[in-house]
């Protein structure tokens, strides 16, 4: 599989007196086979030999380092985990091959993102239909830990890469919409659970707590996440700029024109770059109906409908769009972060330093976790091993 590579090239010096926000950047789009020209007018693209990426010195500070990131726009094989697993490491090694040091997919890539099931719920009622299709979802569900992490892990080891992945995480009965991080030495670094799935998506999922909230330092950078609409949330996100996130990721279901304005937002609030990858779909990667229903559209969709039309997009810390927003298909989109432009924005604003008033605001962040049974003879075994 080789996907359409997006990379925006930038000025080849650029600094925080002079804001890329000001420069429009061109884009093409590029395959292994073939070079593709873009829908925009674009500079002649590099021979097949030659590096993928322009080279861009934002200027800002030269010892601050320069991360390749590449969003990965694509769909899950769904029902079918293994496969999944295998379409994602071909993509993490396709990224790789274009240099990429951090990759993010989707929300809910392993596992999928049940669009358009209603699980024959209505209040008061659940049909015999949508309690199996409940049951094959669960099935394709992952426990955390477990052996689809450890090769996920190993895949991000394999390629030397820190891997950001949506997952649907089984823990017993309960499903919850989860982010996992891995670093390029092939080792699970923790999860982030959704903490509010959005409309019916509560029929299937569990809600995260504070528990699960990180914001991970690693030689690239501080990285974070949060998941679609959650990303609504302004006390999610200044828990995480509180936490110091600096690449802030955001795997999504959302590919409408309004999510751009929220990434954007984002962007410019938190003073990170914003990386939101979403699913490229058509119907037919779905299962056929009977056996799969778009609930109330499904008569009006042929084989290739879009679904789910992407969107994904890397936006500066500055607000400048890097690379992206991807509507064509699916597809790798790939930016260079200079974090020395971090620095730039936060002396504009900084939400939780310098443009705080915390004599007048605060927040307070329960991070325990919040289980609904504790047994106090193994919580004192646990206290007895501490002391």
């Amino acid at each position: 599989m080789s996907l359409a590579h997006s990379n925006r090239f930038l000025r080849p010096k650029e600094s925080c007196d002079h804001p890329s926000s000001q420069y429009q950047p061109q884009q093409f789009n590029i395959t292994r086979k073939k070079l593709e020209m873009a829908l925009v007018p674009a500079p002649p693209p590099p021979s097949a030999d030659s590096p993928l990426f322009a080279e861009v010195d934002m200027g800002a500070d030269s010892s601050a380092p320069t991360v390749r990131a590449t969003v990965v726009q694509a769909s899950t094989v769904f029902y079918d985990t293994p496969a999944t697993l295998d379409k994602a490491e071909r993509l993490l090694a396709e990224a790789a091959g274009y240099g990429a040091q951090l990759v993010v997919f989707p929300e809910a890539f392993v596992g999928g993102y049940p669009r358009g099931s209603s699980f024959g719920a209505s209040i008061g009622n659940r049909t015999p239909k949508g309690r199996e299709e409940f049951r094959k979802y669960h099935a394709a569900a992952i426990d955390v830990p477990g052996p689809e992490v450890d090769r996920l892990a190993a895949m991000a080891g394999k390629y030397k890469v820190y891997l950001v992945m949506g997952v649907i995480e089984r823990d017993g009965y309960t499903l919850y919409c989860t982010i996992l991080f891995f670093d390029s030495q092939g080792h699970y670094l923790g999860k982030h659970r959704k903490l509010m799935p959005t409309a019916t998506e509560r029929i299937v999922w569990g809600f995260g707590d504070g528990s699960t909230i990180p914001v991970i330092d690693t030689p690239i950078g501080k990285i974070g996440g949060a998941i679609c609409w959650e990303n609504r949330m302004p006390l999610l996100r200044t828990a995480m700029y509180a936490k110091g996130v600096e690449i802030y990721c955001a795997p999504t279901a959302d590919a409408r024109d309004t999510w751009q304005a929220t990434m954007k937002h984002i962007a410019l609030e938190g003073g990170c770059f914003v990386l939101s990858a979403n699913q490229f779909c058509r119907r037919k990667d779905y299962p056929p109906p009977p056996e799969y229903i778009f609930s109330g559209i499904e008569e009006d969709r042929t084989p290739d409908s879009v679904v789910c039309a992407g969107g994904s997009v890397i936006i500066s810390p500055l607000g400048t769009v890097l690379a992206g927003p991807n509507f064509e298909g699916e597809a790798l989109i790939s930016a260079d972060l200079d974090l020395g432009e971090i620095a730039c924005a936060k002396f504009d604003f900084d939400v939780v330093g310098h443009y705080s008033r915390p004599e007048v605001f605060s927040l307070t962040v329960k991070d325990h976790p919040t289980n609904a049974v504790t047994f106090t003879s193994a919580a004192a075994k646990n206290e007895s091993r501490n002391k």
